[in-house]
């Protein structure tokens, strides 16, 4: 499907980048959702977001204020001047947020995961004119994104923007979820009418990871952020760890370093930018690699085994240095890098065997 994406044309909103999104995880309460909205009004942030329904991973914990919530917002246009945005994963949230002028809706990656409520969705908004942004699905999985674009282009909803939020993974040493940047650049190629957001919230889980993940979506040229921000951080109902404070949020744009735009892809920075976010991927599954290098040294050591496959060894080289040459890798070049990463394996093993501390 060709889908000619129109500008977002938000009413009072500069284009210049970034164009900021900040607001509490969850509207808790009015008086929560007043002096978050103030203070970032202060800072001079356009936008504010707040969960009204919190889809969680199990159920016990909050879930959202619910319609309850609506008003409250409503009050934050009124009293503040800014458009405010919320999420929505069901056509009763639709008509619910319609309902009470909300400004923005965003879908969340639980919801565009799964194509029926994606369509359910775009079924509730035909007819009606209001930029929708769409999270990327939990998994890796750039045709399921594109699809839910298509599917709210479908209905008539030619006001989109994606929302890069990370991709779920069991690795969670760094990030709360993989930014895996690749994706939202190849959707920049795909679609390149498309505003990106980076939700750098989700991607680190930390609040301290929130500063350079926002550096690095401007490097990328990503349109704007959007950025949970609560009143009293560590007292929030949910997603404490990865929110910040109005004043931080403002320290932290103030600092963005904004690069130019209008260069293309085919530019020598854009492209080089891309092979910095590419290594960073690389090295994060070389260290996922060596950690389950040593669950396997653990096992060889429990059952009195040494350290050297050799048949496994040879396999991997000839194995990998055809799936390379199939990839238009030189087959040489890719046995050097196995050779490397083997001799490597093999030391981390070593110590493993050894007890030895690194």
């Amino acid at each position: 499907m060709e889908m000619k994406i129109e500008p977002l044309a938000l009413p009072g909103i500069d284009t210049q980048r970034p164009i900021v999104i900040a607001g509490p995880c969850s509207a808790e309460s009015e008086e929560q959702v007043m002096e978050t909205a103030k203070s970032l009004a202060e800072k001079g942030v356009k936008i504010f977001r707040a969960g009204i329904w919190k889809p969680r991973t199990k159920p016990g914990g909050f879930e959202g204020i619910g319609t309850l919530g609506l008003p409250w917002l409503k009050r934050v246009k009124q009293e503040t001047g800014m458009l405010v945005a919320t999420e929505v994963a069901t056509k009763d949230h639709v008509f619910e947020a319609l309902k009470a002028g909300i400004d923005i809706l965003w879908i969340g990656a639980r919801t565009t995961v799964n194509p029926f409520a994606v369509q359910e969705i775009a079924d509730a908004l035909k007819g009606v004119d209001v930029p929708v942004l769409i999270k990327n699905p939990v998994s890796p999985d750039l045709e399921l994104w594109i699809g839910a674009f298509q599917r709210l282009y479908g209905a008539g909803i030619h006001r989109l923007g994606a929302i890069h939020r990370g991709f779920s993974s069991d690795d969670k040493k760094i990030y709360r979820n993989l930014p895996l940047w690749h994706i939202p650049i190849e959707l920049r190629r795909r679609l390149p009418e498309l505003p990106i957001f980076c939700d750098p919230s989700h991607i680190g889980g930390k609040r301290e990871l929130v500063a350079p993940l926002c550096q690095q979506a401007m490097d990328l040229s990503f349109d704007g952020l959007i950025v949970e921000s609560h009143c009293n951080p560590d007292c929030a109902w949910s997603d404490a760890a990865q929110q910040v404070t109005p004043d931080v949020l403002d320290y932290v744009l103030n600092l963005l370093v904004i690069r130019d735009s209008s260069q293309t892809t085919e530019n020598l920075n854009a492209l080089r930018r891309q092979i910095d976010g590419i290594d960073e991927q690389i090295l994060t599954l070389l260290a996922k690699r060596m950690r389950i290098s040593k669950e396997i040294g653990v096992y060889k050591k429990e059952h009195n085994m040494p350290i050297l496959q050799s048949p496994r060894y040879s396999e991997i080289l000839e194995k990998r240095s055809s799936m390379g040459a199939q990839m238009d890798l030189n087959p040489d070049f890719v046995k050097e890098v196995l050779k490397s990463i083997h001799e490597e394996s093999v030391r981390q093993q070593m110590i493993v065997m050894n007890d030895e501390k690194k």
